[in-house]
């Protein structure tokens, strides 16, 4: 469905310095956005799954409309950001849906919050980069806090599009290059900075998440790579792998139908009475 026919919010404001809007109703379905990005790149997503989801979109710290986050800031602050955002919406549990760095933040809030996570996807995520990898995402951290947003956008377009964007893409690319240009950078640059370091943290959990959890990347994503996803799902107990054909890094954009079919089916999917349990027991 196209970005253009994404309905009216049920709800929309700012709490505690969090931008954030609600549309439709049903089971809660939180929807998290890149580094660089902002709600409203989910503007597919929202007008498929708001027919019969309660579906919560916000800006992460240092985004859109919502707060610049210390210096110091921790993938925690990020989980913590959504578990306040939920408390003013009054919504005890969700489907929690992440993209790249919202990916970490999916799966940092489910190892939190496990009685408040139904089920948790991770799209784009990186997971236990080689040193090469770990090596460049760092030396793009630095030249983020040296030269700012803008002498990096060419090249981020570069690496989630290629060169040159194909014809059919284009579109999608000048969308993505929109909210890098309009970014706050000081915001950027932190959260691309935690961004960078925190492939390895969820490593140790993983194999402790009590909720079906998805794992889905493209087959031509370098960074955010099969191997990765396949790993994190080989760790999780009621974890699942999904790698979609001819895909990249912004697949949730460019491919919106094949991506909003996928995470429906494992929309579907139960969640056991013995994950329920677990979930019940492991709660803060």
């Amino acid at each position: 469905m196209r970005p253009d026919l994404c309905p009216q919010p049920v709800q929309t404001g700012t709490v505690d310095g969090t931008a954030y809007s609600v549309y439709g109703a049903g089971e809660p379905l939180v929807l998290i956005h890149g580094v660089g990005m902002g709600q409203g790149i989910w503007a597919s997503q929202v007008a498929e799954f708001a027919r019969d989801y309660q579906v919560i979109v916000y800006d992460m710290l240092g985004h859109g409309g919502s707060a610049v986050p210390p210096a110091d800031v921790a993938l925690a602050d990020y989980a913590n950001q959504l578990a306040a955002l939920l408390d003013h919406l009054d919504v005890a549990s969700a489907n929690v849906v992440g993209h790249s760095m919202g990916a970490l933040v999916a799966l940092e809030f489910a190892l939190a919050y496990p009685a408040r996570t139904l089920r948790v996807a991770a799209l784009n995520a990186v997971f236990m980069r080689t040193p090469e990898q770990r090596s460049a995402v760092l030396e793009r951290a630095a030249a983020l806090q040296h030269t700012g947003v803008a002498a990096t956008v060419d090249s981020t377009l570069t690496r989630w599009f290629g060169e040159p964007v194909p014809a059919d893409l284009e579109a999608s690319a000048e969308l993505v290059k929109r909210f890098l240009v309009e970014v706050n950078p000081v915001g950027y640059a932190r959260t691309y900075g935690l961004f960078a370091s925190s492939d390895a943290v969820h490593a140790a959990g993983l194999p402790h998440l009590a909720m079906p959890a998805l794992f889905m990347t493209g087959e031509f994503d370098p960074n955010s790579s099969p191997e990765m996803s396949r790993a994190m799902a080989e760790l999780a107990p009621q974890g699942r792998l999904d790698i979609v054909a001819g895909a990249r890094h912004m697949m949730n954009v460019t491919a919106p139908d094949d991506i909003n079919q996928r995470l429906r089916t494992f929309l579907a999917s139960p969640v056991t009475a013995g994950a329920q349990e677990s979930q019940r027991s492991e709660q803060p």
